[in-house]
């Protein structure tokens, strides 16, 4: 069975990247959503396996989401999803329970290894 796979980002060109690349490689996605607060609600409705999260977002920022989504399932898998040059929101999110980070533009190899490694 294909991991369920939830993909944040507030930049629709960025969730159709990342998708692009995950449905290429057998993951079923299972919702999308454009900000943090979008994020936490669809991750209760869909319970995916992991979840790709922007950091920079209208609404609730990405960390403030990995946040929220922790208090529903401690065990959640959230990889954040930066652009060059944010070391310190990098680092905030790994603090706050994130599993890896992934850099913009995505290179395929790099999102499928920080995703194969969460789940593993």
């Amino acid at each position: 069975m294909a991991h369920k796979i939830l993909i944040v980002d507030d930049a629709a060109f960025m969730r159709m990247m990342i998708k692009d690349i995950l449905v290429k490689n057998g993951f079923e996605i299972v919702g999308e959503a454009a900000d943090g607060a979008q994020a936490v609600q669809l991750f209760q409705d869909t319970q995916p396996d992991l979840v790709t999260m922007d950091i920079t977002m209208p609404e609730m920022d990405g960390i403030t989401a990995l946040k929220e989504i922790k208090k529903v399932n401690p065990q959640a898998k959230v990889i954040m999803c930066s652009a060059m040059g944010q070391q310190a929101m990098v680092i905030d999110a790994i603090q706050a329970g994130a599993k890896d980070f992934i850099v913009k533009p995505f290179q395929a190899d790099r999102v499928l290894e920080a995703i194969n490694k969460a789940l593993s």
